[in-house]
Formats: structure tokens, sequence, C-alpha cells
């Protein structure tokens, strides 16, 4: 019976406030889970770590400091995953293994990056960054995940570069996107995400039971 979840995520820069607004972005992203663990009598923790290699192990640490929580991994793919789970990903990705006992649904992908998931709901895009915005510059393809990585910034930075709120800036605008993003539009467009979603929703539902 699942009584916590603990849940670690790449990016955030190296700021506290940074860190504490991108926190905040992903707990409204993920209102819904809350709800849910909300709703179980779940502890729910979001921890926000900076580079790729914090976030790893800060995961590791936390299923030595607090085995007793069902603890989540989740990092940018960086590239396309081609393999047939995540942690066979970022094995060939970052030379990294998963923990003894460590399945994978501990495990998530922003597949290639967060940028993905901003370009899934254009409509949020649009109202936030107002007059100027060019929708065209950026991909018009619904699997965002197959996008190449090295052009999902650069794109967002082409279609935002007008507007009165700049170009695209990871620290600046990351954290209020997060807040605005529509989650059901983001999962349909993006595999990963869905995935994210459903197996939190499994993993604290089954703790009802």
């Amino acid at each position: 019976m699942v009584k916590e979840v603990r849940i670690y995520i790449e990016g955030g820069g190296d700021g506290k406030n940074t860190k504490a607004l991108i926190r905040q972005g992903f707990s409204k992203l993920f209102k819904a889970l809350v709800e849910i663990a909300k709703s179980q009598q779940i502890k729910w923790d979001i921890t926000i770590c900076g580079s790729r290699n914090n976030a790893f192990r800060d995961f590791r640490n936390a299923l030595k400091s607090h085995p007793e929580a069902f603890n989540v991994l989740l990092v940018d793919a960086e590239a396309s995953v081609t393999t047939q789970s995540p942690w066979e990903h970022l094995k060939f990705r970052d030379n990294w293994d998963a923990p003894p006992g460590i399945d994978d649904s501990h495990c998530h992908l922003m597949v290639q990056t967060i940028e993905a998931w901003f370009i899934s709901d254009m409509a949020t895009l649009k109202i936030f960054y107002g007059k100027g915005f060019k929708e065209n510059a950026i991909s018009k393809n619904a699997n965002v995940e197959i996008i190449d990585k090295d052009s999902l910034k650069p794109s967002l930075k082409a279609a935002t570069c007008p507007t009165i709120k700049g170009e695209y800036h990871e620290i600046k605008h990351a954290s209020k996107l997060l807040e605005l993003l529509d989650a059901d539009r983001v999962r349909q467009a993006s595999p990963y995400c869905d995935r994210f979603f459903t197996t939190l929703t499994t993993i604290m539902g089954a703790s009802a039971s």
C-alpha cells in the first residue's frame, strides 16, 4: 500500500528561488495527481534537482532515505527513445543503471526535452506570449516526441522572439508555462507524459484497495 510518493525532477537551474518556481509549475501541471494523493491520504512531494545527474543522485539517495515511499525519477530523454524501456534508454544515453529492485514504473522521461511538452499545447503558448507569437516557426508534427531535441528550443525561441515577453527562456518562462499547460493536451501529444500520469494514477489507486 503506497503511503507516500516522492518525485525527483531534472531542471530549475542552481538557484533556490528558480527551483521553487519550477516546483510550483509542476505541481500545477500534475494537479490531477495531487488531488488523487490528497483523496487517498498519500503524502506527495516534488523535488527539483537542477542537473540530470543531480536528479539521478537524489533519486538513488531517496531509495535509501525514504525506502517506504514510491520514489520516481523524471528527466529529459535528451534524444529519441528507441529502446524498450526508460531504464534501457538511460543506460544507453547516460550509462545509468537501474538501482537493484527498481523497475520501469519508477523511471519516466520528458521526450525529448520539456520543450516538447510546451509545444504540445499551442493554445497556451499563444495566450502566454500574445501578440507577435509566430506559430509557424514550430513544427506541426502531432507526435512531439519525435521532434529532434536540437530543434525544439530554437524553434520556440524563433516563435517567441518578436513577442512582448521576449525570446523563450527556460528559467524565466518554464515555471509559468508549466502552471498554464493543459495536462490533457500534453498527454495526448506525448505518450511518455501520459505514461507518467497513468502510472502514478494506478500506483495511488491501488493503495485504496
